[in-house]
């Protein structure tokens, strides 16, 4: 036998090789058993709500009941925010993304804004109510770099399902649930004929979830107007595009992560020219916009503190990255029902325009 593999033979055999396969053996049946709690949800729908027996999907009950709105109301817009990959609770985001979300309400007086979604669990709970809640609860504790990869993996597992042909609209069916009922809890969802501006911002992973839900909240509200808004989303290029009135996806220079999916997922693929996103980007429904010089996360990332200390043509210097991501959402042509919903991407003024 060649020496170079009896050595090869001999370094596979150690201790080191097999608690890498342990380690891999580990996530691969964590991913196996993923789906279960999409399964378990699903089984405990009644044939209505699935609408197995009438060919057509039950409305949740919020949207059945009677509106409690005066008709004068000047609430007509909804901001859902879906968080990434790294979250744990449905009542956690971080620092940076709360500071987004709270200036853009305090911009947009007729908007509510709804930030309890986790995007990550078909019955909205944190991970402490998981059946792995002491390991979740002793991550979080520790806040280490291990502790990360667990939740990000276990939650790219949740990205993984919505994104599957076989569990995906299950599992997005449930999410839109979720959204539609802290919709309803954040203010009452109107019954009357006046139209609905529901914007959905997401990132990360999340973006792949608020797709998905894009269907169910076209038939459930059908007079909304829905757009997303991708802040360095990942996404498969299928769900969503035919349901949504405009798709936004703003990316980073720098935020490698994002751009994973455009070679992963054969539908986002420029020559494959029938799937959804391509559809949607030919017919000006799909506009993405290069933000500057943005990383996926961190202080450099979308919802960063860090100053750049290089001006890009969209993000001048000298002003946070969070800041900038604000300032290029809020010129996003969505703000209002009656604005045309158009292809331009949001210009940012420098520190001496402001």
């Amino acid at each position: 036998m060649p020496r170079w593999i009896d050595r090869t033979v001999h370094a596979l055999s150690g201790t080191t090789f097999r608690l890498i396969l342990l380690i891999a053996g580990f996530f691969v049946l964590w991913g196996m058993l993923a789906p279960v709690t999409t399964i378990i949800w699903w089984l405990n729908q009644t044939a209505e709500s699935l609408g197995l027996e009438n060919n057509e999907e039950e409305k949740p009950d919020v949207l059945l009941q009677p509106s409690t709105n005066a008709p004068t109301t000047k609430i007509d817009c909804y901001i859902v925010f879906l968080a990434g990959v790294g979250n744990f609770s449905p009542d956690e985001i971080t620092s940076g993304e709360k500071y987004f979300i709270d200036r853009l309400a305090e911009r947009h007086p007729n908007c509510v804004v709804v930030r309890d979604v986790f995007p990550y669990s078909v019955v909205n709970r944190d991970l402490s109510q998981d059946l792995l809640a002491p390991l979740w609860q002793a991550s979080k504790e520790t806040n280490g770099i291990l502790s990360n990869v667990l939740v990000q993996v276990r939650n790219l597992w949740r990205f993984a399902i919505s994104a599957d042909d076989r569990y995906g609209p299950v599992y997005n069916l449930s999410i839109a649930y979720t959204i539609v009922d802290r919709m309803n809890a954040a203010y009452p969802i109107a019954q009357a004929d006046k139209p609905i501006n529901l914007i959905l911002i997401s990132t990360s992973g999340g973006t792949q979830v608020a797709l998905g839900t894009t269907e169910h909240l076209r038939d459930w509200i059908p007079k909304a107007r829905i757009v997303n808004v991708s802040i360095g989303g990942t996404f498969e290029g299928r769900a969503g595009f035919n349901h949504a009135n405009h798709v936004y996806h703003l990316y980073g220079n720098q935020d490698w992560v994002q751009t994973l999916p455009r070679v992963v997922f054969p539908a986002r693929w420029r020559f494959v020219v029938g799937s959804p996103v391509n559809q949607a980007r030919r017919q000006g429904r799909y506009t993405v916009c290069n933000v500057g010089d943005r990383e996926h996360t961190g202080s450099k990332g979308y919802f960063g503190d860090a100053i750049p200390s290089v001006s890009f043509a969209n993000a001048p210097n000298g002003i946070p990255y969070v800041k900038q991501t604000i300032e290029q959402v809020d010129r996003l042509p969505i703000w209002s029902i009656d604005q045309p919903l158009t292809s331009r991407c949001p210009v940012q003024k420098t520190p001496e325009q402001q």
